[in-house]
């Protein structure tokens, strides 16, 4: 800025910084995608972004159990937030083909009690179980479901009606006392009046008729209590017509597209389809990731063993990894994990990549982007360790690490942990620079670093001031890594080099509009071969 200088004297001018500070780009913000909740999702195909498990409750309806399409993707945020997690997207997808969302009818006897599920079961196996303790002895009523109802279907006379009602819910549990299913509905005590209204699980309303005058068969000898339960096991009762909701590698791809609402998502760092093998989804997964910088997490196929079992049908991880896509930016991790199911609170396997994406942020956070997500101090939490079909002895795992499988290991003293960081190419020489999870992940993040913080240079004037001011900008930008450890190396020197000057950008790219920037970095690799020679001191004199 121009000054009048009118008076004798000291004038002062503020110049501005030749220099931008450059913030470090985050690390592992993480996109979910996968089949969410069908009927509580509130918008499907739409990344959302959320910071705890309670913001996906809100959104798309929390974890649910189906026998067609499960929940991987709920219990995989769920996961991540559990083992360090604080920044994700969700994509929520809906199968291309679904149930019909009205009553299905399994039988139309008159005076039929319906209990409609206020959480609506979506599969074949028990969501929501309503369980009558006879207060009198009582007859077996048969179990007749509906996929957004559960129902008693009565046909003979009324022998008993004193029950006590017992609705569950994962770990939700209602108890109604002395409920006499005869009483007219809208009157007090009536069914209606003790349920609708109160409960937060189900309301119960009749088929047809004006009461709730059940009537139990008789002649046979019956329990103390039944429960009936959605799509019971009862081999009359089935899927419902039109039911064909399933996994589908078209449901997916959309999402990997150009101009997705995730693609529009400025930046994420790590990319998860939990539970799925299918190796369209994950090509197109990956070459998403490639083109955003990102890194891709893999889970393997449910069913593969660590090794091959003589007479099994079941194949070994190994012999899969031919067909899996390759890519220097992504990891597969090895095998499913055990938990228990907060629906039905029974023992199930889970896809370990949400585990693994949450180590990744809690390493990130505690030592930085450059350190490893592996180790003893990688104690996944949320799990009982891996399935059967997954554990291994360290000769095991050697053959498995050298095929770029990253196991999950149990250990006596640390529990269950993360035991491998190798990316998907580590086995190819032509990639041997990104042979290593952090290693790779380092690299990203510098690049996403400077793709951010050097958009002021767009329209400046191209040359010598210029190329200075980058250079100094990127150069403080390694120094602090370098002071954190993240760079290898002695000196800044042997770290990092950065050139930017007419050595770079020739007179012709500037006339071209064009400014060349040089960037040499030194990564760790990390230890992952420790390797201890002992000897014996023999014949030692005092």
């Amino acid at each position: 800025m121009s000054t009048a200088y009118s008076y004798p004297g000291i004038y002062i001018q503020e110049l501005p910084l030749s220099t931008q500070t450059i913030t470090p780009a985050p690390t592992s913000i993480t996109a979910f995608v996968g089949y969410t909740h069908p009927w509580q999702t509130k918008a499907f195909n739409t990344a959302v972004q959320l910071f705890s498990f309670t913001d996906y409750q809100n959104y798309f309806g929390g974890i649910y159990t189906s026998g067609l399409v499960d929940s991987d993707v709920a219990r995989a945020v769920y996961s991540f937030f559990l083992n360090g997690g604080n920044n994700a997207y969700v994509v929520g997808l809906q199968p291309s083909a679904q149930s019909p969302t009205g009553p299905v009818q399994f039988g139309n006897q008159p005076d039929d009690l319906c209990f409609v599920a206020s959480i609506l079961p979506d599969g074949t196996q028990p969501m929501i179980g309503i369980e009558l303790q006879a207060l009198q002895p009582a007859d077996v009523v048969p179990m007749i479901a509906k996929v957004s109802n559960l129902r008693v279907n009565p046909a003979t006379p009324t022998l008993y009606t004193l029950f006590d009602l017992v609705i569950t819910y994962g770990t939700q549990v209602e108890v109604y006392r002395s409920v006499d299913i005869t009483i007219p509905q809208g009157q007090p005590k009536s069914l209606d009046s003790l349920i609708n209204n109160v409960s937060a699980l189900v309301t119960v309303a009749p088929i047809t008729g004006t009461s709730y005058g059940a009537k139990f068969p008789a002649g046979a000898p019956a329990p103390a209590s039944f429960t009936l339960t959605v799509l019971g096991s009862s081999p009359a009762v089935g899927l419902p017509a039109g039911y064909t909701g399933s996994f589908a590698s078209a449901d997916f791809l959309p999402v990997f597209q150009v101009n997705s609402t995730l693609d529009n998502v400025e930046i994420f760092n790590l990319l998860l389809t939990p539970g799925v093998s299918d190796n369209l989804v994950l090509s197109a997964a990956l070459a998403f990731a490639e083109r955003k910088r990102a890194f891709a997490i893999i889970d393997p196929p449910e069913q593969a063993t660590a090794f091959q079992v003589p007479g099994s049908p079941l194949p070994s991880i190994d012999s899969l990894m031919g067909s899996i896509p390759l890519s220097q930016n992504g990891a597969l991790y090895f095998p499913y994990l055990l938990t228990t199911d907060p629906v039905s609170g029974m023992p199930m396997s889970v896809a370990p990549s949400g585990y693994v994406a949450g180590i990744y942020a809690a390493t990130d956070a505690s030592r930085g982007v450059w350190k490893a997500p592996a180790g003893i101090a990688t104690s996944l939490l949320g799990t009982t360790g891996p399935v059967t079909t997954g554990l291994m002895n360290d000769m095991q795992q050697g053959v498995l690490n050298l095929d770029s499988i990253n196991c999950l290991r149990s250990f006596a003293s640390t529990g269950t942990v993360v035991y491998g960081a190798r990316t998907l190419v580590a086995g190819d020489m032509a990639f041997a620079a990104s042979k290593y999870v952090p290693v790779r992940r380092m690299t990203l993040f510098i690049e996403q670093t400077l793709i951010a913080n050097l958009k002021w240079v767009v329209f400046e004037p191209n040359d010598e001031p210029l190329w200075l001011a980058i250079k100094s900008s990127i150069e403080a930008f390694l120094l602090a890594l370098f002071n954190q450890q993240a760079l290898q190396g002695s000196t800044p020197s042997e770290a990092f080099q950065v050139k930017c000057d007419s050595t770079t950008t020739t007179p012709a790219d500037q006339q071209l509009g064009i400014v060349n920037i040089v960037v040499a970095v030194a990564l760790l690799k990390p230890a992952e071969f420790v390797v201890i020679t002992i000897s014996q001191l023999a014949g030692q004199t005092a």
